[in-house]
């Protein structure tokens, strides 16, 4: 009997990025295993959302943190990194914020923080306004739809994180290849977290949003590798 992927958005993300020449370098490699392994921990212990602790905050945001780590010991220096690196710090402080439910604000402003960063490491050159309505008119059917759902004092905060998410989307699709695909997955992830918290609760969707999550964040953290050259020690 075949064998099941029981994180198929991380083998697709692996599987895709396989393609790209530098991901065969040896120091490439090396300090990408701390987020393998920090990532499979995650998914092995599985720890239940309804028994937050600081231990359950510290496991989930090793992941995210060893992407700092691997930014600093393999990615070229410059403002592109140093950027993505705020942004990863930020999303690691953003997961820890809503390992709790009274702190889940906090979690979506720091986010939201992350998702600027992000921005500005993609900069608005060249503009592409056609594909920014794309955009625009999917996440207004969704969020337009989401916030039907969401109680008076949740509305403004949820729209304006909808409105940062959709911009970061753009610039990531302007970019191209891994950014591009990161800002997908980040989309994909935040919306299927949306509709199981606020809307109706899907089967399965804690694997999926984190998988497409950490997937999302390894792909962002990769765009930083496009320029040409790596750090050397």
């Amino acid at each position: 009997m075949p064998c099941c992927d029981p994180y198929p958005w991380i083998g697709l993300s692996v599987g895709r990025l396989s393609s790209f020449p530098l991901l065969k370098h040896p120091q490439v490699r090396r300090w990408l295993a701390p987020f393998i392994v920090a990532c499979s921990l995650y998914f092995l212990l599985w720890i239940p959302e309804d028994q937050p602790s600081w231990v359950s905050a510290l496991v989930k945001c090793q992941p995210i943190l060893c992407l700092v780590l691997f930014l600093w010991a393999v990615a070229p220096g410059g403002s592109y990194t140093w950027l993505l690196q705020g942004a990863l710090t930020c999303s690691a402080v953003g997961d820890a914020c809503l390992i709790w439910p009274e702190t889940f604000f906090y979690g979506m402003a720091v986010f939201s923080v992350a998702h600027l960063l992000y921005l500005w490491a993609f900069g608005l050159s060249p503009l592409q306004p056609g594909l920014l309505l794309c955009t625009t008119l999917a996440s207004l059917t969704y969020y337009g739809f989401l916030l039907l759902h969401l109680e008076p004092n949740m509305v403004l905060p949820v729209a304006a994180y909808g409105l940062i998410l959709n911009t970061m989307l753009w610039r990531g699709l302007v970019l191209g290849r891994s950014a591009g695909w990161g800002a997908v997955l980040f989309m994909f992830s935040d919306g299927v977290l949306a509709w199981d918290t606020f809307v109706y609760t899907l089967p399965f969707a804690r694997l999926v949003t984190m998988s497409t999550y950490y997937a999302a964040q390894l792909l962002l953290t990769l765009s930083a590798l496009r320029n040409p050259g790596l750090k050397t020690h």
